[in-house]
């Protein structure tokens, strides 16, 4: 059977501020790139409440 590939979607997000300065310095500590560090944050949230297999 073959694998299903993963495929990425774009799309704009709306933050405030003092949200987007909060991630900034999140991923700077982390050594992630912003966009990265809201693809973590919300892959822990969905693993977190089941609604992702781990």
């Amino acid at each position: 059977m073959a694998k299903k590939e993963k495929t990425t979607r774009n799309f704009a997000l709306r933050l405030d501020s003092e949200t987007m300065e909060a991630i900034e310095k999140w991923a700077a500590d982390e050594f992630r790139s912003v966009n990265g560090q809201i693809q973590w944050i919300l892959d822990q949230a969905l693993k977190k409440s089941g609604r992702l297999k781990e």
